[in-house]
């Protein structure tokens, strides 16, 4: 129970700090800490929660990371699903609590930081584009989270490595997506902007668990320390 208490607090902290970055400050008028101050709002939510957490769940807070630890070998198997029932629980709180704030001076939520393609990307990029970016970056985020996290690296840094890694993917696909690599983020705002969010959820569910598969077969297959 410490183990899932720590994810649905971490994930709870990643969504209201990053989305919360996203819909509160993003474009406030004369002050908008825009996508870079978003993107480094994502990296430092995992920074803090990594090094607040880590050491009792492993600080996945998402989906995709534990898909990925598993099939890499370094996650057991039947902690799998209730690790995303926790991420998903704590990600939807946090929304929740974000849509009460962000409402509070009677504003629209709008598209709620939620995650699309098409004409709900920000620079209305494809299907196709979209896919391809969250594949890669997923795929990336994994291969920095394993190789950070691997007995032979240096011990103690890898929770900036993985902050600074989420925070470069952000500066690269937030105009493509929005940035999700996250099932847990994306499903947590597409429930509270609905209509075409909930119907493009499914690629941020596919894209960023195929990536984080690929990741965890390539590292075991090519990096990971043999007997």
């Amino acid at each position: 129970m410490k183990k899932l208490a720590a994810e649905f607090i971490g994930t709870f902290w990643l969504v209201l700090g990053g989305c919360g970055s996203a819909v509160l400050a993003c474009n406030y008028p004369g002050a908008g800490i825009g996508f870079l101050g978003v993107a480094l709002a994502f990296g430092l939510t995992v920074v803090t929660m990594a090094y607040a957490v880590g050491h009792i769940s492993g600080a996945h807070f998402n989906p995709a990371v534990s898909v990925g630890l598993w099939m890499g070998g370094r996650f057991d198997g039947k902690d799998l699903v209730p690790y995303i029932v926790s991420q998903v629980l704590g990600g939807t709180l946090a929304a929740a609590v974000l849509y009460v704030i962000a409402t509070g001076n009677g504003s629209e939520i709008g598209s709620f930081a939620s995650n699309g393609y098409g004409e709900h990307s920000p620079g209305k990029y494809s299907m196709t584009a979209a896919l391809v970016t969250e594949v890669v970056m997923t795929f990336i985020f994994l291969l920095v989270i394993l190789g950070a996290t691997d007995e032979r690296a240096p011990k103690g840094f890898a929770g900036l490595a993985i902050g600074l890694s989420l925070t470069l993917i952000h500066l690269i696909s937030i105009p493509v997506t929005n940035t999700s690599v996250n099932p847990a983020r994306s499903t947590s705002q597409a429930l509270f902007a609905g209509g075409e969010a909930m119907g493009q959820l499914w690629l941020f569910w596919v894209a960023p668990i195929a990536g984080a598969i690929l990741a965890g077969l390539v590292y075991k297959a090519i990096f990971a320390s043999k007997p």
